[in-house]
């Protein structure tokens, strides 16, 4: 448990003030288990610890940044508004026959976002989503290309889709 809000809060810029500012949270680890998750992410090579100036450093490595990354992309929602601003949101996607488990994978965090499949690599959400797809594309190593995201106010006949979103 602790390993996990080392690493989600080691991905943050401000890794040591958020630890400062939620240390009351981190009261209820015991001392000695925050130093051993410490000296475990260190050893498994997730995590390196400098000590300079008098400053302790805390960065995360290139695996530990992949590990981290997976958990954010695990844990990633869309906020859904209280009120609909009548827009679509079409991702369209084309990856390389090379890329297939990074498509797979894709296209199921898309079903698993809540996205409605309109064909084969266009799927459809009706909430802002631009910062997710980002992630995603950062994640996933795509680029413009690869991945598209289209705002649209008329799509034609969108009943249907209406009433599987509930707008």
């Amino acid at each position: 448990m602790a390993a996990g809000l080392i690493y989600i809060a080691a991905n943050s810029p401000y890794f040591v003030l958020n630890l400062m500012k939620n240390f009351k949270k981190w009261r209820k680890y015991k001392r000695r288990k925050l130093s051993t998750t410490f000296w475990r992410l260190q050893k498994q090579g997730c995590l390196e610890i400098k000590n300079q100036n008098h400053q302790i450093y805390i960065c995360l490595t290139e695996k530990g940044k992949k590990i981290a990354g997976w958990l954010q992309i695990n844990a990633l929602k869309i906020k859904k508004p209280k009120k609909w601003d009548k827009k679509w949101r079409i991702v369209i996607f084309d990856i390389s026959q090379l890329k297939k488990t990074f498509r797979e994978a894709f296209r199921g965090k898309l079903k698993e976002l809540g996205f409605i499949q309109l064909q084969k690599s266009v799927w459809i959400y009706p909430f802002d989503c631009q910062g997710e797809i980002e992630l995603l594309r950062d994640f996933f190593g795509l680029n413009q290309k690869e991945l598209k995201l289209i705002i649209a106010q008329n799509i034609g006949d969108d009943d249907w889709l209406r009433k599987i979103f509930k707008i």
